[in-house]
């Protein structure tokens, strides 16, 4: 989806997925349900603040392989000037308020890069929530939780 390099847009992409996720068996409250909309949280914020264009969308897309146990989100700005770096963790915690998005992304993904954008200028920032344990605890095909699910 397409959605206004603002920070409305922002919010909106976050509620969009957190819905989804819903809807894909992955409950509100739950750690993968907060983990992966906090993801999407820091990377559209990072659009929006790192990637703006005036007059361009920035684009979310989230999706998932059937029994993967990875969500894979990623969100495209018009910027590629601006481009992401490895984060270095800060040995003292400061009182900055911002500057740690992807120290958060890196910590709760099992990894994360970005790439050129395809058709057109800009880049693509992508992270992969892999769900931990050896079972997959959802179906995205179905919408509807598996067996072994906890409540």
């Amino acid at each position: 989806m397409r959605f206004t390099s603002t920070p409305r847009g922002a919010r909106l992409a976050r509620r969009l997925v957190a819905v989804r996720l819903d809807a894909w068996g992955i409950p509100y409250g739950t750690e993968p349900h907060d983990d992966i909309v906090l993801i999407v949280a820091e990377l559209t914020a990072n659009a929006v603040r790192h990637g703006h264009v005036p007059g361009r969308d920035f684009h979310l897309r989230v999706r998932t392989a059937p029994d993967s146990g990875t969500v894979r989100v990623e969100v495209t700005d018009p910027r590629l000037e601006r481009l992401p770096r490895r984060p270095a963790v800060p040995e003292s915690a400061g009182a900055e308020e911002t500057g740690r998005g992807l120290v958060l992304v890196a910590g709760l993904a099992a990894r994360w890069d970005w790439h050129p954008r395809p058709d057109g200028p800009g880049k693509t920032v992508w992270a992969e929530y892999r769900f931990p344990g050896p079972s997959v605890p959802w179906s995205a095909e179905r919408g509807t939780r598996l067996k072994g699910l906890g409540s």
